[in-house]
C-alpha cells in the first residue's frame, strides 16, 4: 500500500493539473467556465451563441467534437428555455430561467435567413432556440425583412431583427450612404414608417435592436464618426456629440414605430463588453436611449477569436462580471441578456 501512495498522489496531481489546463487552454474548458460563471447571475435572462465561421474564427458550436459535446451538455440544463414568454406583445423575463437564442449561421452578411439553417443549428445543439438573430442591413434602401421574418416564424421561433445603417461591410470607417444626423432630421422617415407598418402587420411579437455594439468603432454608427467627445456640434453643449447623436437616432426610430402602432416590438439596447476606443465619451451608458424607450439591455462577450490569443487573457468570469457592472450602470430597471458570445478553437 505504501508503494501505491506515491502513484495515487501522482495520478491525483496529474488529474488536477489536467483539469486546470483544460479550463485555461481549450475551448471546451472555456465554455465550462463561462456557463459556471453565468449561473451566478439570476438577472441575466438570456444567452445567445454566435454560430458562424467567418474569417476562420471557428466560433461555431461544432468547431470540434469535444467543444460540441461540451456545449450540448451545458445548454441541455433545464434553466435554458426555448419558448419566449410575452405580455402585451413584449418579451418578459422568466424567473430562474434564461432564454436560449442564437445567431444560427445566417452567413457573412448575417441575413441569409432560412428555416433549414435554424433546424440544422437546433439539431447540433440538441435543443430548440427561443429566438433567431439576424441583420436587417439597410444597404441602399431600408426595407422591412418580411421574407426573413416569415422563415423564422415557420421554424417555430421568434425573429430578432438588427436594424443596421450600413450600405457596405468595411469596418472602422463611416458609412458612405447612411447618416444618423439625417435620420434624426427626418430624411428617412418615409422608409421608417413603412418599416414600422410592416412590423405591426406581423402576427407575432418581434425582438429588435438598432446599432449593434454601438461602443465599438468597427461599426459606422459608433460615436467616433459623429464628433466623438466634442460637444459643440450637436444638441446639449454638456453632452458628447457622438453618443448623443446615436441616442437621438434610436429614439427617433422607436418614436416612429410607436406612432404607427408597432407595439409588438421588444426593443433591445446592445453594447460590447469592451469599448473601442476606451474613451470617456464612448461609455455604453452615454449612448443609452433611456428606460422610457428600451425594454431589455444586451451585451456581446466574446472570448479569444484569433490565433495567437490566449484563453486565459479573456477569462469568462471577468467578461461576465464586466458586462454585469455595465448593465447596472446603464439601468437597474430593465432585464439583461447576453446577445452574442463565442470563442474560437486555438
Amino acid at each position: 500500500m505504501k508503494r501505491l501512495l506515491p502513484v495515487l498522489l501522482a495520478l491525483l496531481t496529474f488529474a488536477a493539473c489536467k483539469k486546470n489546463y483544460d479550463l485555461l487552454h481549450s475551448k471546451s474548458g472555456w465554455l465550462k467556465k463561462y456557463f459556471e460563471e453565468l449561473a451566478n447571475y439570476d438577472d441575466i435572462y438570456g444567452l445567445a451563441p454566435w454560430h458562424e465561421d467567418f474569417d476562420e474564427t471557428y466560433l461555431t458550436i461544432n468547431s470540434s467534437r469535444r467543444s460540441l459535446k461540451t456545449f450540448q451538455e451545458l445548454i441541455a440544463d433545464e434553466h435554458f428555455i426555448s419558448d419566449c414568454q410575452f405580455e402585451n406583445g413584449k418579451l418578459v423575463p422568466v424567473s430562474g430561467k434564461k432564454y436560449f437564442g442564437a445567431f444560427p449561421d445566417f452567413g457573412g452578411t448575417e441575413d441569409t435567413v432560412s428555416a433549414a439553417r435554424i433546424a440544422a443549428f437546433e439539431e447540433l445543439a440538441g435543443k430548440k432556440i427561443a429566438w433567431a438573430y439576424f441583420s436587417n442591413n439597410w444597404l441602399d434602401t431600408l426595407i422591412f425583412p418580411t421574407q426573413a421574418v416569415q422563415e423564422i416564424l415557420s421554424a417555430g421561433t421568434t425573429p430578432f431583427i438588427r436594424l443596421l445603417t450600413r450600405s457596405e461591410f468595411e469596418e472602422f470607417k463611416p458609412d458612405p450612404r447612411w447618416d444618423l444626423r439625417a435620420l434624426i432630421a427626418g430624411d428617412y422617415d418615409n422608409s421608417l414608417i413603412a418599416w414600422a407598418q410592416a412590423a405591426k402587420a406581423v402576427s407575432h411579437p418581434l425582438l429588435a435592436e438598432f446599432g449593434t455594439e454601438v461602443n465599438g468603432s468597427w461599426f459606422p454608427w459608433n460615436g467616433a464618426y459623429y464628433g466623438a467627445g466634442t460637444s459643440d456640434g450637436y444638441g446639449d453643449p454638456d453632452y458628447p456629440d457622438g453618443p448623443e447623436i446615436f441616442r437621438d437616432a434610436y429614439r427617433h426610430i422607436i418614436d416612429i414605430c410607436r406612432a404607427q402602432g408597432a407595439d409588438n416590438i421588444t426593443w433591445f439596447y446592445h453594447f460590447d463588453v469592451h469599448s473601442d476606443p476606451e474613451e470617456y465619451w464612448n461609455a455604453p451608458l452615454l449612448y443609452y436611449p433611456g428606460d422610457d424607450y428600451i425594454d431589455w439591455l444586451g451585451v456581446s462577450t466574446y472570448g479569444p477569436m484569433l490565433k495567437g490569443e490566449k484563453y486565459r487573457d479573456l477569462r469568462p468570469e471577468e467578461l461576465i462580471q464586466d458586462a454585469y457592472e455595465a448593465f447596472r450602470d446603464i439601468s437597474v430597471a430593465r432585464p439583461y441578456a447576453i446577445l452574442e458570445f463565442g470563442v474560437t478553437e486555438l
